[in-house]
């Protein structure tokens, strides 16, 4: 009943995608991802064209739930914005992969991963070699260490980076198998030694600001002022 006092609220009021994308990133940054889904879910039935951050925001906001019904949602975005030809930002394509592997269907991950046009970013890179764990392709997956830990890698990416928390999960699945985490140990040794390996989780790395991103978009770190009012916006947006 509730929601559907809400979807009667905001039907007219919020007619297009950049209202439907303030309210729902407002929603995530304070932690209310549910309400967040729900506005995307009402966003989707008054058939508001999704633009390139309503992607974002819908991929970013599925994978914080984490449920095989937040998976089947991105899934089935993913196949719909396929379909209508909407290219997904390497940003959005990012937070499905990582949902995937979350909800271990390691083949939706694959798939996601091979739709990102330019996979050099250092979430990309940590997001692949996670693909690799969860493939058991690890002979693959040391080679990639130890060709970034040569700076063999692609001149793309400015400073390759992985996470502690994705080598030690790396370190995890090679354990058993003296010949690979002995390899393994003497590659994260010179990665270590090069400042290659960082303290951010692979969730901070997908939840990073770029710092000259100025449009209302997911997980803005400060509050954006209303230009009509100059509320912020959890005042001006949701004012009853």
């Amino acid at each position: 009943m509730d929601s559907q006092k809400r979807g009667n609220h905001l039907r007219g009021f919020f007619s297009d995608s950049t209202s439907f994308n303030i309210l729902m990133d407002m929603l995530f940054i304070k932690g209310k991802y549910k309400s967040a889904l729900e506005a995307l879910i009402e966003m989707k039935n008054q058939d508001v064209t999704f633009s390139k951050d309503t992607y974002v925001l819908a991929f970013a906001i599925c994978y914080k739930l984490n449920s095989p019904e937040s998976f089947k949602i991105c899934t089935t975005l993913g196949e719909e914005a396929l379909i209508k030809g909407d290219v997904l930002s390497r940003r959005a394509s990012c937070f499905a992969v990582a949902l995937a592997l979350k909800q271990n269907q390691v083949a939706k991950a694959m798939s996601f991963f091979s739709q990102i046009m330019k996979p050099e970013s250092i979430t990309c890179m940590n997001l692949n070699i996670i693909i690799h764990i969860h493939s058991n392709m690890l002979e693959t997956l040391i080679e990639i260490l130890k060709d970034a830990a040569e700076g063999n890698l692609s001149n793309f990416v400015k400073k390759q980076e992985f996470s502690e928390e994705v080598l030690a999960a790396v370190r995890e699945k090679v354990k058993d198998i003296p010949n690979l985490r002995a390899r393994f140990e003497e590659i994260y040794e010179k990665l270590h030694v090069s400042g290659r390996v960082t303290t951010l989780t692979l969730d901070a790395m997908l939840c990073h600001t770029p710092r000259d991103r100025t449009s209302h978009l997911v997980l803005l770190n400060k509050r954006t002022a209303s230009r009509r009012t100059s509320q912020p916006l959890s005042q001006s947006l949701l004012a009853e």
